[in-house]
Order: structure tokens, then C-alpha cells, then sequence
């Protein structure tokens, strides 16, 4: 169970930056929990056989079909640090921030069905009625 993205402090406060990076350790748990293949492609049999040990694997073709199947990380950034450091060192929580702010300013939702926003409109009222608020 996964319980409280983005939130901070018990759940007292909550923080847009901070889902954004759970959200993505979230998809990287998940990745990790579906397990991992250990078969004749997966282990790379036939490239072994091919190039030998200490050869170069980075050039061949199964290396290329596989190289992004691991980790996809939007926001961990594996630059060597002078790199970074040119680059402006932002942080992974300064990165989150803006897909937090990019998504809250772009981000648009199907509308729901009129059926189903008439029944939530009908469950408001119902309970209003109930508690004597409405």
C-alpha cells in the first residue's frame, strides 16, 4: 500500500514538488515489483557469445533494444556533475517543481459523463439533506 504522495509533516502539509517525486518513485517501485525476466534475450546470451568477455557491448543491436527498459527517470538526472554544474545545478526537487507547475498550467481533463455528474450532484444534495445543510 502506498499511502500519502506529496504529503509532508503527517499529512499536515502538502506539496505539489513533492508528489511530483513520489509519483515517480512510486512508478519506479512499481516497475521494480512486476520482477525482472531471466531468460536467453534478458541475459543477453547471444551478445556474450558474439562480442566475448571484455568486449565492447555498448554498440551492439541488443544493447541498443534494451538500454531504456531499466529506468526512465524524468527527473533523476545522471549527468557527471561538471555537466550539471555548467547546466545550472538544479536539483531533482527544483525539476519537480516546474513538471509540477507545467502540469498544473496545461494539463486538461475529459469532462465527466452528464450521468455521472448528475449522481455525485445527487449524492452532495442527499447528504446535505441529511446533515441539514442543504
Amino acid at each position: 500500500m502506498i499511502y500519502g504522495p506529496g504529503m509532508l509533516e503527517s499529512g499536515i502539509t502538502f506539496d505539489f514538488g513533492q508528489l511530483v517525486l513520489d509519483c515517480e518513485f512510486i512508478r519506479m517501485i512499481k516497475y521494480t515489483l512486476k520482477g525482472i525476466a531471466v531468460d536467453e534475450e534478458s541475459l543477453a546470451l547471444q551478445a556474450v557469445k558474439e562480442i566475448g568477455s571484455g568486449g565492447d557491448f555498448l554498440g551492439h543491436p541488443h544493447t541498443f533494444r534494451h538500454m531504456t527498459s531499466q529506468s526512465r527517470s524524468e527527473l533523476i538526472d545522471r549527468r557527471n556533475r561538471g555537466k550539471w554544474e555548467r547546466d545550472g545545478a538544479d536539483d531533482m526537487y527544483a525539476r519537480a517543481l516546474r513538471k509540477a507547475r507545467s502540469i498544473l498550467e496545461t494539463h486538461e481533463t475529459e469532462p465527466l459523463p452528464d450521468v455521472v455528474t448528475r449522481r455525485i450532484r445527487q449524492i452532495v444534495l442527499e447528504t446535505e439533506r441529511e446533515m441539514g445543510i442543504g
